[in-house]
């Protein structure tokens, strides 16, 4: 049977106090919508429907570039109403997972014990045990165990109350069925609202009711404010850094530490606190990473130490590297092995062959940069005219003096020597040494220039 999947996102969730609609808020840089989005497709569906209402254009704009069918849900009558909007574009043959878009822990492995545990023209539903069950619908069993009904909160008497084991609503059935069952239930509650739940009373008297539950009671967790939404944000980064630590990783504080994205790491890697992961990032065996360093879509290589306050995007750092503190590496940069980048370093579309410096206080942008080379404090590679950018080559064995200008396009031969404070806009043959600085001249009796209005006090 194909599977079709339904993620119900037509909430306002006015608790949030925000004109981005709820599910467009995020946890670890991906919206909540989009990470019930990504566990639903490892489940291989052939269709995933997303209802929305509350900001619809701005669900539409989020997931212009997704595969998933959007569908409105103009007025907000209740969950079983939300999924009677999707089911018109369900084929009857298909099995119906039913999801939600502020729920965004869920893993795929219980959705897929969830689906397979479905009984023929039954309903296959996720429950939980929780403390403090309150606010959540509560799960009715017969005398033999079976479930038999849910009864929400505002509809449940006093005995019901003391029910610990409780509704997730996520849930899936066959579409003839669920069609069928949401074709006969009513708004007669205290919400005026149509339960998707008053479902299961149905389910019950025709294929049975299977209950599955989570491995954790945190995959079930929902979002309604703000509060909630940075608990969850901490147990999302919580189970990462722990997954981490399980590999083999050094973190120095598990709790100050953000992937948003994926991070693959070899052993022995050391990460300090408050670095921010983003995109997909590579650290491979042994490498160091500092104290407030920014990592986003990049490779770090072997044995290589990051310094703190760095930041690197788009990147590849081969081994033993070292880079920072307070460097900014942007994308197009490559490092070949035991290359050296210093402080306040910026590089831009630069290659650096192995063993090549730039120990600190430099912008290498557009640049080609051969081995061994060592290039001195303040020195710029002049790539842009206001309109076109250049590119600048130094080769082999080269030595750039400090507060040294290369202005691009430009060749700077092998073993060639540029002095300091040079403007280059000449190739430098091999072997050379160039200097641009003016004889050293000494003025005798010369007045430092004064504020006019000091000058003007003084002749008055």
């Amino acid at each position: 049977m194909a599977l079709s999947v339904v993620i119900l996102a037509a909430g306002k969730g006015t608790r949030m106090r925000s004109n981005l609609p709820k599910v467009l808020h995020p946890i670890a840089g991906l919206s909540m919508l989009e990470h019930v989005i990504d566990t639903a497709q490892q489940l291989n569906p052939t269709q995933t429907v997303v209802v929305a209402g509350h900001g619809i254009e701005q669900v539409k704009h989020q997931l212009e570039n997704s595969s998933v069918t959007i569908v409105e849900q103009a007025q907000q009558l209740g969950t079983g109403h939300a999924v009677d909007q999707a089911l018109p574009v369900i084929s009857d043959d298909d099995q119906v997972l039913v999801l939600y878009g502020d729920v965004p822990l869920i893993k795929a492995s219980t959705l897929k014990a969830l689906t397979e545990a479905q009984p023929k023209s039954g309903i296959g539903l996720l429950t939980v045990k929780l403390d403090d069950p309150m606010g959540y619908g509560r799960i009715i069993r017969d005398q033999k165990g079976d479930v038999v009904a849910i009864v929400e909160q505002k509809d449940a008497n006093a005995e019901q109350l003391k029910i610990d084991e409780v509704n997730t609503g996520i849930l899936c059935a066959d579409a003839t069925s669920l069609k069928s069952w949401l074709a006969n239930i009513d708004n007669n509650n205290a919400q005026g609202e149509y339960y998707l739940t008053d479902c299961i009373a149905m389910a019950a008297q025709d294929g049975g009711v299977t209950a599955c539950h989570p491995t954790s009671a945190i995959e079930v967790e929902g979002v309604n404010s703000r509060v909630q939404l940075a608990q969850l944000e901490r147990r999302y980064q919580e189970a990462k850094a722990h997954k981490l630590l399980e590999q083999g990783v050094t973190l120095l504080d598990p709790a100050r530490l953000d992937i948003r994205g994926e991070l693959n790491c070899g052993s022995d890697v050391l990460i300090d606190v408050n670095v921010i992961i983003e995109g997909n990032v590579n650290i491979e065996t042994g490498a160091v990473i500092g104290a407030n360093v920014i990592l986003k879509d990049c490779s770090i290589g072997a044995n290589t130490v990051i310094k703190a306050n760095t930041m690197i995007e788009g990147a590849i750092i081969g081994e033993a590297c070292s880079v920072g503190p307070f460097a900014r590496i942007r994308p197009g940069t490559q490092l070949d092995d035991e290359a050296f980048i210093g402080n306040f370093v910026e590089t831009k579309k630069a290659v650096l062959g192995k063993g090549s410096k730039a120990s600190h206080l430099a912008y290498l942008g557009d640049a080609k940069i051969g081995q061994g080379v060592n290039v001195g404090a303040g020195v710029i590679t002049c790539n842009y005219d206001g309109v076109n950018k250049f590119l600048t080559t130094i080769e082999d064995g080269a030595f750039i003096g400090s507060d040294t200008q290369l202005i691009a396009p430009v060749k700077i031969g092998q073993n060639a020597t540029v002095g300091a404070g040079t403007t280059v806009t000449k190739d430098v043959p091999a072997e050379e040494l160039c200097i641009s600085r003016t004889p050293q001249k000494h003025i005798a009796g010369w007045q430092r220039p004064v504020k006019k209005s000091q000058h003007k006090k003084e002749e008055q």
